[in-house]
C-alpha cells in the first residue's frame, strides 16, 4: 500500500538523520474506501492524487503549528505492507479523516519511494495559507479561499537519494 506522509523540511531532516520517518503509529494518507466513496472515481491514479493532496493539507497543518519551519509542504510516499497501515473506523467518514491511516510500527526512510516538496515561489503563498488556515477552519470562506490558493502549486517529485539536496 502507498502511503504519504506529511512533513515539513525539518522533519525531512530529522527523518534523513534518523533514517526513518518515525517508530509509529505514524499519521499518514492513502487510498481508503471513505477517500475513494468522497472523490467518486476509480481511477488509481487520481485517487492517489487526492491521497497526496490530502496529505499536503495535513503539512500545510504541521506548518501552522510550527512557525519556524521553512514554509514549504513536505510528503513523503513509501510503500508499506498491506496490514501496517489503517484507517480508525471511527472517523472512517469525518471529512477531516478522508484518506487518513495510522502506519504501524517503524518506517524506514528506504521505504520511500519519493518526496514531494514545494517549489521556492510557493513559499509566501504557503505561508499565507498556514496563517489562514485557522479562521478557514472556522468557516471564514476568504481564509478558505487563501489556503486553497496553497493547492494551486503543485508539490515537485524528488528521488530519496535527492533528499540532502532538498535539505
Amino acid at each position: 500500500m502507498r502511503v504519504y506522509v506529511p512533513l515539513t523540511l525539518s522533519g525531512l531532516a530529522e527523518a534523513h538523520r534518523a533514517g526513518e520517518l518515525g517508530t509509529g503509529p505514524l499519521v499518514a494518507y492513502a487510498v481508503t474506501p471513505a477517500l475513494r466513496e468522497w472523490y467518486l472515481s476509480d481511477d488509481i491514479e487520481e485517487l492517489e492524487y487526492a491521497a497526496l493532496n490530502r496529505a499536503a493539507l495535513a503539512s500545510l497543518r504541521l506548518l501552522a503549528a510550527d512557525t519556524a519551519a521553512a514554509r514549504r509542504r513536505v510528503v513523503v510516499a513509501a510503500d508499506v505492507p498491506d496490514g501496517a497501515a489503517a484507517a480508525d473506523p471511527d472517523r472512517g467518514l469525518d471529512p477531516a479523516a478522508l484518506g487518513e491511516v495510522r502506519v504501524v510500527g517503524p518506517l524506514p526512510l528506504a521505504e520511500a519511494a519519493a518526496v514531494h516538496v514545494d517549489s521556492a515561489d510557493a513559499e509566501a503563498d504557503v505561508s499565507t495559507a498556514a496563517e489562514a488556515l485557522a479562521a478557514a477552519d472556522g468557516g471564514d470562506d476568504d481564509a478558505q479561499f487563501v489556503v486553497d490558493g496553497a493547492e494551486d502549486h503543485e508539490l515537485l517529485w524528488y528521488a530519496t537519494q535527492e533528499i540532502p539536496n532538498l535539505l
